[in-house]
């Protein structure tokens, strides 16, 4: 039998660029995208874009044209990654404060970021031992993999990120005395916030990996690579490893936190309704809600249909979020 040819285009995007008017650009950009079947989340907020979209790959291409048709995203970088099976239920174009969220105001990623290094250039950098290396995303991300020597701050959110700076800047953290620090996320949309941030406190050798740790699975062996597990993204796929192929990760359907072979023998794990991070946080009416959509997605899929379901009840403040970090972040 003949291999399944891959039928998706997924797209992860996002550029730091002054966007005065995003308000104006939603309905537009929207309607672009569902005239060409593309679905996904999109961010706009006064100092970029971000997010990602997925479709058949003419579709996606068009929207990406559209983008590129206007002058302010002619930098537009994106990352593709192809799948059988469409990553997103539906799409939607979002107005918000900062296209990722840190809290901070006057930062200015487009102008003060840190010195961009190349993924052929990363694993050099973050041998050096005077060199701190700081993973930015967050503690459920860190936990299915990461570089070596990493650093993780233990953030449940973006937002927490400023706050393990100060402390780590404090006499005795690891930030003191202003050491050389690269920083590094999905898709490299995180570190141009984080560094943009530790310049603005008087650090001065900061560097990120340029394109995130998706360039570097996409672009260095793995007999070369310094990652270890696989990177968390958010869509469909869950994970990815090197070369970018699908990892080796579930998502419960309940909290949305990725499931490793672990989490997935656990008893605490009922596909659908709960599994260990989760469990016995729900009512017995939510447990039967949850049930009852695991169900109909089933017979949607044995049907050969998309099953856009319920909105999950109740999730735990942990469970990622898809403007937290995107793939194009950061996925995006």
């Amino acid at each position: 039998m003949d291999p399944v040819t891959p039928r998706f285009l997924t797209v992860a995007l996002y550029q730091f660029v002054d966007l005065p008017d995003c308000a104006a650009l939603r309905a537009p950009l929207q309607e672009v995208c569902d005239a060409h079947g593309v679905r996904g989340m999109l961010l706009l907020a006064p100092e970029g874009i971000n997010g990602t979209i997925a479709g058949e790959e003419a579709g996606v291409r068009a929207v990406l044209a559209w983008l590129h048709g206007d002058a302010r995203f002619a930098r537009l970088q994106h990352k593709e990654a192809y799948a059988e099976r469409m990553p997103f239920y539906r799409m939607r174009v979002r107005l918000k404060r900062e296209i990722v969220t840190l809290g901070v105001p006057g930062l200015n990623p487009a102008r003060n970021a840190g010195t961009y290094v190349k993924p052929t250039d990363w694993n050099a950098l973050i041998s050096d031992p005077d060199v701190i290396v700081v993973d930015t995303r967050n503690d459920y991300e860190v936990g299915i993999g990461s570089f070596e020597r990493a650093v993780n701050p233990h953030t449940r959110t973006f937002a927490e990120f400023p706050a393990w700076v100060a402390r780590e800047s404090e006499p005795g953290g690891v930030l003191a005395g202003k050491p050389r620090v690269a920083m590094f996320c999905t898709g490299g949309i995180r570190c141009e916030k984080s560094t943009a941030l530790l310049r603005s406190q008087g650090f001065d050798d900061v560097y990120h990996l340029e394109g995130g740790i998706l360039k570097y699975l996409e672009t260095v062996p793995e007999q070369d690579s310094l990652w270890h597990g696989d990177c968390f993204v958010f869509d469909e796929r869950v994970s990815v490893g090197h070369g970018l192929t699908p990892g080796h990760h579930q998502l419960c359907r309940s909290c949305r936190m990725p499931l490793g072979e672990a989490e997935l023998q656990s008893p605490h794990y009922v596909p659908g309704v709960s599994c260990p991070y989760c469990h016995g946080t729900r009512t017995p009416e939510q447990e039967r809600a949850l049930a009852e959509r695991e169900r109909q997605m089933q017979l949607a899929a044995r049907r050969g249909k998309a099953h856009i379901g319920a909105r999950q009840p109740g999730s735990p403040a942990h469970a990622p979020g898809a403007d937290e970090s995107m793939t194009g972040a950061d996925t995006a």
